[in-house]
């Protein structure tokens, strides 16, 4: 176990000098989503609930963090169709230990998204600064890792130029099926249904209890947890397996 997490570790150092190397594709994932919470308060919020902050900021982060399936299935693949992955292939690591490492080496990022994006909303509508503001930092964790579990699994399975039209499904789909832009209510009840087994509105909603909750918005607290749970658990699974067909491939 010690030096199963010993090379976690050492992935992890790796994998984030990686990132941080990449200064233009952090700044991007970061600095639209920044934009785009300033452009549609200032637009829209004194016309309808759903661009007041308490329910656009959350809103946001995920949709930022659906942009790290994109950003981690670049570096997974480019490792990949580098001699990288094929060196470490012949050591003792094991495939959930480089699943591990690439998920990890992303943790800095969503924390620095999620609580920027939370304090400039927080500036804007000081009543975000509550305990839900700590609540949904921490539930980000959970939405943030079936998103990097999307681009591990996406950059295992694709090569570096199919990563960005498939990661690009999933960026969609969290900005067309997470009821981030318009009310889901007003969606008619069998989309609605979709959107509820999807897990791109679970993951939006999960993150908007802790500012909400208090007007019993979101008292299904449980459901939305529970689907992006197994989402993540299922994704993070496959991409283990993948990885492991890949390496006994090489």
């Amino acid at each position: 176990m010690r030096n199963s997490l010993k090379r976690i570790s050492v992935l992890t150092g790796r994998n984030f000098k990686e990132i941080v190397r990449d200064p233009l594709s952090l700044v991007f994932t970061i600095a639209m989503p920044l934009m785009m919470e300033l452009v549609f308060y200032f637009l829209f919020h004194t016309q309808t609930m759903q661009f007041e902050m308490r329910y656009l900021a959350p809103g946001i982060v995920v949709f930022s963090q659906a942009f790290l399936a994109l950003f981690s299935g670049i570096l997974i693949s480019q490792d990949r169709e580098s001699t990288f992955l094929t060196r470490l292939y012949v050591s003792k690591a094991r495939s959930y230990e480089f699943i591990f490492g690439y998920a990890l080496a992303m943790t800095p990022v969503v924390l620095g998204q999620t609580v920027l994006f939370f304090l400039v909303g927080g500036a804007i509508e000081p009543s975000l600064f509550s305990i839900g503001m700590l609540y949904s930092i921490l539930l980000s964790l959970v939405t943030a890792a079936f998103y990097i579990g999307m681009g591990i699994l996406i950059g295992t399975m694709c090569n570096e130029k199919a990563v960005g039209g498939v990661a690009s499904i999933v960026i969609a789909g969290q900005s067309m099926l997470s009821g981030m832009w318009f009310p889901p209510e007003s969606m008619n009840k069998g989309m609605l249904v979709v959107m509820r087994c999807l897990p791109f509105k679970n993951a939006t909603d999960l993150l908007r209890y802790g500012f909400v909750s208090s007007d019993g918005v979101f008292q299904g607290f449980w459901l939305p947890l529970l689907v992006t749970l197994g989402y993540l658990i299922v994704t993070f699974a496959t991409a283990i397996l993948v990885f492991r067909s890949k390496m006994k491939a090489k």
